[in-house]
């Protein structure tokens, strides 16, 4: 008899482990942008629960996925995690629509984005940047979301954030030939420096009682998201910031976060050469003491982490290329990046 009542509790189970998805959990999909992004993890916790919703299937209609406002200072990971989310999702970083702001500053360009009404001078020949063929190009095999990023939305025209508004709250674009392009599968990026002065002012204050103070991490992280909320604020009307799902502002990285991404730029370096050289390759040791030049010619409090990649081009790519071109590294060989008796200059040495 008890064999029986168990029964039916066995094929619960066994059906119920046939109808779940073969989808990664949120843990998953979590640590593999946080693998990729450093010293941010409150904006995986912020992004992350719009795609699973999405993937559930539990989506509101007639919206965008998801719509957010990524803050903070230069070089701190805002478009870098935009392009780590289209790694995950589609194998690739390419998979992204990039409108640069900067190019939009004037009125008038604005109507690249959805083209010219008919009747006006050049109509055929003006291609709207977002029509539905490119967002449904953006998709791929293993997931079916597009992202669009518009980066430093701050430096485009006023009638670009109202062209937005009907985006982020209907999920629609009507372009100059009455043609609709939806915008329910999309995730929609924006990116903005704005209040980074003032968050560089409260990092660094030259006088008065808050630079003899040591606020916790916690309480940091509110004044410097206040900071930025407010420039915001005041830079955006009310009817845009209240179509926006999620506001991230991003923390300036701390030395062992810096530490990591310059880990990352070492081990893709190797990669590459491993990659494009094949049986050529050959291996690179850099030892601490390499690192902390890097990390000194490479990161700064104004520009974070993006003069990591330059500094390693320069001080080691460079001299890499010259040495592989003069038939001084012969393959298998492991090249040692040292530095000089000043401590001021890569030396390269093969063995």
């Amino acid at each position: 008899m008890d064999e029986i009542d168990d029964l039916p509790l066995r094929r619960t189970r066994r059906r119920n482990v046939i109808v779940m998805p073969n989808r990664p959990s949120p843990n998953d999909l979590t640590a593999q942008l946080g693998a990729r992004i450093v010293g941010q993890p409150h904006a995986m916790e912020k992004i992350v629960p719009y795609v699973r919703t999405h993937q559930a299937g539990l989506a509101p209609e007639g919206r965008p996925i998801g719509v957010f406002l990524l803050l903070g200072p230069t070089g701190t990971g805002k478009t870098r995690t935009v392009e780590a989310l289209a790694e995950v999702l589609h194998g690739t970083p390419k998979n992204i629509l990039k409108v640069d702001c900067g190019e939009f500053q004037m009125e008038h360009e604005v109507a690249k984005l959805v083209g010219a009404p008919p009747g006006y001078l050049g109509h055929r020949e003006t291609q709207p940047m977002l029509t539905q063929a490119k967002l449904t190009s953006l998709a791929s095999e293993r997931c079916n979301i597009s992202i669009v990023l518009f980066d430093e939305i701050e430096k485009a025209a006023p009638s670009m954030t109202r062209l937005l508004l009907g985006v982020l709250d209907k999920a629609a674009l009507r372009l100059g030939d009455n043609n609709t392009v939806n915008f329910e599968r999309t995730l929609i990026f924006l990116t903005s420096n704005l209040g980074s002065q003032g968050i560089m002012k409260e990092l660094n204050p030259k006088f008065g009682f808050p630079a003899g103070m040591e606020p916790t991490r916690e309480e940091m992280s509110s004044r410097l998201a206040s900071i930025a909320m407010s420039a915001a604020r005041r830079q955006f009307s009310p009817e845009f910031m209240n179509r926006i799902d999620a506001i991230v502002t991003y923390q300036p990285l701390s030395e062992e976060s810096l530490a990591e991404i310059l880990e990352q730029q070492l081990d893709e370096l190797q990669a590459h050469i491993l990659r494009r050289l094949g049986d050529r390759a050959f291996r690179v040791l850099v030892p601490k003491k390499t690192k902390s030049f890097f990390l000194r010619k490479g990161t700064s409090a104004e520009y974070g982490a993006r003069e990591i990649k330059r500094t390693i081009h320069r001080h080691l790519m460079q001299p890499l290329a010259n040495m592989i071109a003069d038939g001084l590294i012969e393959p298998g060989m492991s090249v040692y990046v040292g530095l000089s008796e000043g401590d001021d200059e890569v030396v390269l040495k093969a063995a």
